[in-house]
């Protein structure tokens, strides 16, 4: 399948050089092409985003609403169908990949509820004649850019609250799930958005770059790694851009020893190794009090041991291959990295297959590492966790926050002085007690601290601080 970009309603190929997509599961099939766009192009489609700007933004409310939920209903009826594509391109199993299609369908209608809500404030004034009142308008063009780990969610969830709010997007999705996106790009152009208001611009960083440089951007809202937000944010200060940027996470599990250990180790299990441990929430480390450790290790290591690698498209696959070779190997190199000291790869995923034949690894786990180690202190974006023993709760709770990222975090225990006392101790932007770290509600914030994050949160009405701007009217 031969991809374009589209820029005010119509698609365009480009004029740079061509990537091929292939299905990382069998990499002997193509699943797209297209060609990355040139300068002009990126130009082209932010200009599109700015003439159509006002036209959208005097668009009612109910109006723009009425075309996320139609695009909601269309990516129900579809949801078999993408859900397939989804993973044939990112490698997730199938049934993720429906949940995916399910889950953006479910962002959407969200975002399309907000018509019937509050659209500012009525306040009093201390002179009798006069009245006061604020209102949210849009920022403007907003740029989004986006990662391949989650292709329909994450730009759903920044696709929806930018139109319901009134705003034009040039949307640049990842590379390496380019498909992914013209199908949803191709669902709301179906489900009523005018021309122009969307813009998708297929590239790589050098076409990042350029979007965020032309002067009718406002906004930007990136996923992606902490290296590649850190300058997104730089750029964008250079510039005065509104950025918004949810980044890396090394993201903890505490257990504690009074912890139930059959619900923390299928906890970790599912938050470690699900989509193959290529989420921004899943779980990297485990620090488990040493009374306990070798109990919640057996039951981690039977958990892992179950899971079956292979297909995404099979029904009782539970981890696909990671999403590129790149992918494959970093987690190679990260496992290598493992030695000195008492640190030993207990479970081996065995990485080092012939990437011809598929880029699968299965689960891996590491005892007895410390932060030192690059299992403990780099994202590695696999299914590997690094099992550290710890002595009491107050010595857990220092290594969290210890960290460079605060994304997510869990903590396992019956006692209910703990439980209360992490959300006062744990720097983390997500905290969840006594279930895994990974999973995100689409009407409740969500974003990290530290390295994890920037600009505010995403989602639920949070999301209105980013999209919109507050106006205040004095009416005499």
């Amino acid at each position: 399948m031969n991809l374009s970009s589209m820029v005010d309603g119509e698609w365009i190929a480009g004029s740079g050089p061509e990537i091929v997509n292939r299905n990382p599961a069998r990499p002997q099939e193509v699943v797209a092409s297209y060609r990355e766009v040139a300068c002009d192009l990126v130009d082209l489609a932010a200009d599109a985003a700015a003439r159509s700007a006002m036209g959208w933004r005097r668009t009612s409310v109910h109006q723009r609403a009425a075309v996320l939920d139609g695009a909601g209903d269309l990516l129900a009826r579809r949801r078999e169908d993408l859900g397939r594509e989804l993973s044939q391109e990112e490698g997730k199993p199938l049934r993720e990949g429906i949940a995916e299609v399910d889950r953006a369908a479910r962002i959407f209608r969200y975002y399309a509820a907000e018509a019937d809500r509050d659209v500012g404030a009525v306040f009093a004034s201390a002179r009798p004649s006069e009245r006061v009142y604020t209102r949210q308008v849009p920022v403007g063009p907003v740029a989004l850019v986006t990662p391949w780990n989650f292709p329909i969610a994450i730009p759903a969830w920044k696709l929806a609250p930018a139109l319901v709010y009134g705003n034009t997007v040039v949307w640049k999705p990842s590379p390496v799930t380019p498909k992914l996106a013209v199908r949803l790009s191709e669902v709301l152009l179906e489900a009523g958005l005018p021309d122009g208001v969307l813009n998708v611009v297929l590239g790589g960083a050098d076409t990042a770059r350029r979007l965020l440089e032309r002067p009718t951007i406002r906004a930007c809202s990136f996923t992606g790694s902490t290296a590649v937000g850190r300058s997104v944010v730089a750029s964008a200060a250079r510039r005065g851009l509104k950025v918004q940027a949810e980044m890396g996470g090394i993201n903890v599990a505490v257990v504690m020893a009074d912890a139930d250990l059959d619900v923390a180790a299928q906890a970790i299990v599912q938050g470690a190794m699900g989509s193959t441990g290529q989420k921004c929430t899943a779980t990297s480390r485990v620090l488990v009090d040493g009374a306990v450790h070798g109990e919640l290790l057996e039951r981690i290591v039977a958990g892992c041991r179950a899971l079956r690698v292979g297909d995404p498209l099979d029904a009782d696959t539970d981890l696909g291959p990671v999403a590129t070779p790149g992918q494959l190997q970093t987690i190679r190199a990260a496992l290598d990295d493992v030695g000195g000291g008492r640190s030993r790869v207990l479970l081996d995923g065995d990485p080092a297959r012939d990437p011809s034949a598929g880029y699968f690894v299965g689960p891996s786990i590491i005892d007895d590492a410390d932060g030192r180690h690059r299992v403990s202190a780099e994202e590695v974006f696999g299914p590997v966790v690094a099992v550290t023993p710890v002595h009491g709760r107050d010595a857990a709770f220092a290594e969290v926050n210890a960290g460079e990222f605060g994304l997510s975090a869990s903590v396992f225990t019956t006692d209910l002085a703990t439980a209360e006392l992490a959300p006062e101790c744990l720097d983390v932007g997500v905290l969840h007690i006594n279930s895994e770290t990974t999973g995100a509600e689409p009407h409740v914030p969500f974003g990290g601290m530290k390295a994890s994050g920037w600009g505010g949160r995403e989602q639920g009405r949070a999301a209105r601080d980013f999209y919109t701007e507050t106006r205040t009217v004095y009416v005499s």
